[in-house]
């Protein structure tokens, strides 16, 4: 196991046909973290740590690369080729999600059954950030977290406003917004282009005061100096400094998993 998942306890786990692992870190109430390409980075674990450290279970499934993979161009490109090849991907899909959904909904059950509580939350991030909304169809998923949701891929105007969901997840969503008042957390830098603003503004507009959105100047000109090709919040692109809009991002996210999971 490399070292950068320390402190984890691997489990497999079987669903729909597919056994996996998944590394689990921390007590309380389960939060479901689905890494960025290209795996499960130092980085992603570190931000596991951070969520267990805040009193939650922190459950991160690996679904592509081994653990310990690197922001590099070999295992991007590398995890990039498997997400093109693989039947369980379909990164240009505008109304329905990618079938490791399905999985990943299953282990959300899992996981609320052995963490117990009001229930989970989930977080997506990159290729995976769209997933959140598919999970949040869910009754359990009660703090969903959109972290630079990047597909479909942007290959066109209605491909950029698509939110990689399908019809019926998203009449879910309208309902549950309405009815249970959840809320969904989205986080982006302005000028990424792998997640742009018109998947925000459907999000606004599909959810009618359910979605919270954090939007981080990574423009010419900023005042903290983001370079526009900031992508990551959470991970690679955090700094961890007072005052700094990614560690307001951070600490956002943890207050929203206490107030949706602890309250």
């Amino acid at each position: 196991m490399d070292d950068c998942i320390d402190g984890f306890e691997e489990r497999s786990f079987t669903a729909l046909g597919a056994s996996r692992p998944v590394y689990w870190l921390g007590q309380g109430p389960g939060v479901l973290i689905v890494h960025e390409v290209p795996g499960i980075t130092r980085e992603v674990a570190d931000f596991g740590r951070r969520v267990a450290n805040h009193g939650f279970t922190a459950v991160l499934p690996s679904l592509f690369n081994e653990p310990g993979v690197e922001y590099g161009v070999r295992d991007m490109a590398r995890a990039l080729a498997f997400a093109c090849v693989s039947r369980e991907f379909s990164l240009l899909s505008r109304r329905g999600a990618s079938p490791v959904t399905e999985w990943l909904r299953a282990l959300g059950r899992e996981v609320h059954q052995r963490c117990g509580g009001r229930g989970v939350g989930g977080i997506g991030m990159c290729l995976t950030g769209n997933f959140a909304l598919t999970l949040a169809a869910d009754s359990w998923v009660l703090a969903p977290v959109l972290s630079q949701p990047s597909l479909p891929v942007g290959v066109s105007p209605s491909h950029e406003r698509a939110l990689h969901l399908s019809d019926s997840n998203l009449a879910r969503l309208r309902e549950r917004v309405r009815d249970e008042q959840l809320v969904v957390l989205g986080l982006r830098f302005t000028h990424d282009f792998m997640c742009p603003r018109a998947r925000f503004d459907t999000l606004r507009r599909e959810l009618d005061g359910g979605f919270e959105a954090i939007e981080i100047d990574s423009g010419p000109g900023n005042g903290h100096r983001i370079p526009r090709i900031a992508h990551s919040v959470l991970t690679k692109d955090l700094l961890d400094r007072e005052g700094h809009p990614t560690r307001a991002a951070l600490d956002r996210v943890l207050s929203f998993l206490s107030e949706r999971l602890q309250a």
